[in-house]
């Protein structure tokens, strides 16, 4: 047994009361039981509202006294977001909140009756079982400045999903009316382009536009630029076109309302990458961090706003499995299975680290070396991704050395003399 486990279990003591909540949008169910795993009172509901949650407290509250108890701690799913609000109120009211694991839960929940029923009040059971046999993780809930960048990063991360969406419509609709266009222009974001799609976005219309018609109209979005290049290019591309002739006017609606969309989303994401450059400025560390090179104001903002305040930490190693790049081997016997990484942990903090990770290996110098030397190394190469998920890993390692020490990057102390060494050898 792993020794954080081990202080969990320690941590569940005769004195304690163990509440487990199966978290619902309207309407959530709580099971009380004792350090033996006994339940001490009815299954009781109650709603979403602050008056269900004071009373529900005051009702803990008189339960421990009554049971002669000295500590309670309450366990629950991270079900979506529902569960947010009850566990700050229920910490502000001084009661400790633990999260289980879903598929925890799911697992555990026949080991009872050995059946597969599930029901409100059967899973607020099972939650508060594995919470008595230590099997749950400390709620981390950031605040102040590194609650602001969460909201920001996670904001930010919905803005370009809707971004990237609208742009593959944009791209669908003239894949039908107009597949030669993306030929011609391959940002479909660049003034040409965008003018293009708003004034003649169909071949007829080019057509009918003509070569000096094409310039003049281009010279109105450009001042300069290759405009009768990109003209002759386009007439070229509309007189061989393939595309459909029928409901031009209704796509053109289409056409005009995703540009307007992506304009409004633009200027969305840039107050939004404005406002995570203010909150970074007051976190206090953000010059280590962007000292880093490949490490812009955006990826600091977001690697904070996923692991909060990164002195909580006590190690590196913490912050990897926090982000489920902690390696799982699946073996048997003789069978030798393959090493992977866990996966179980922040999945937006995972994926920021890999982007950063790409970004490193084609701009850091220090990073672009070692990325080649675990793919090219004799001894047990890796693959690119697998290489990847390395340099990631060294990203928190330096992140946390700049931080914890409050030192700006020094290329020369990054990979270390052992390293330099292996690589300079390979």
């Amino acid at each position: 047994m792993l020794k954080s486990q081990v202080e969990k279990v320690m941590a569940i003591n005769p004195k304690i009361m163990i509440v487990g909540i199966d978290i619902a949008k309207k309407t959530h169910w709580a099971r009380v039981l004792n350090y033996a795993g006994l339940e001490i009172t009815k299954p009781f509901s109650f709603h979403n509202t602050k008056e269900d949650f004071i009373r529900t407290v005051v009702k803990l509250e008189n339960l421990k006294q009554e049971k002669g108890l000295e500590e309670i701690i309450v366990g629950m799913e991270p079900t979506g977001h529902y569960w947010k609000g009850l566990a700050w109120f229920l910490k502000q009211n001084g009661i400790p909140v633990v999260m289980v694991n879903p598929y925890h839960v799911k697992k555990a929940k026949e080991l009872d009756d050995n059946t597969q029923t599930k029901s409100d009040r059967k899973d607020a059971f099972v939650i508060a079982k594995l919470v008595k046999d230590g099997r749950y993780s400390k709620v981390y809930l950031p605040e102040g400045v590194y609650a602001e960048l969460r909201v920001l990063s996670n904001t930010r991360s919905q803005i370009r999903a809707k971004l990237n969406a609208v742009k593959n419509m944009l791209v669908a609709i003239l894949d039908e009316y107009f597949p030669e266009f993306v030929k011609v222009f391959k940002n479909l974001e660049g003034k040409l382009a965008t003018h293009a799609l708003y004034h003649f976005p169909f071949p007829q219309q080019v057509i009918e536009l003509g070569l000096d018609g094409m310039v003049f109209e281009f010279k109105k979005a450009v001042k300069k630029g290759a405009c009768l290049k990109r003209a002759k290019k386009l007439l070229g591309a509309a007189e061989e076109s393939i595309g459909v002739t029928a409901g031009t006017e209704s796509a053109r609606i289409r056409i005009r309302s995703c540009l307007d969309e992506i304009e409004f989303l633009r200027k969305h994401m840039a107050n939004i990458e404005a406002e995570m450059e203010k909150k970074l400025e007051e976190t206090g560390i953000a010059q280590y961090i962007v000292s880093f090179p490949g490490i812009g104001v955006v990826t600091a903002a977001g690697i904070l706003g996923e692991i909060g305040d990164p002195k909580r930490f006590e190690s590196w190693e913490q912050v990897r499995k926090y982000a489920g790049f902690n390696l799982v081997e699946d073996s048997s016997g003789e069978r030798k299975g393959k090493t992977v990484i866990s996966k179980r942990g922040r999945s937006m903090l995972r994926n920021i680290l890999y982007q950063a990770a790409l970004v490193m290996v084609a701009k850091n110098k220090e990073m672009k070396l070692l990325y080649h030397y675990l793919m090219d190394r004799k001894e047990n190469p890796l693959c690119k991704k697998q290489a990847l998920v390395v340099i990631s890993i060294k990203i928190i390692k330096v992140i946390l050395a700049l931080v914890n020490k409050g030192q700006m990057y020094d290329a020369e102390k990054v990979l270390g003399e052992y390293r330099i060494t292996q690589i300079k050898a390979a």
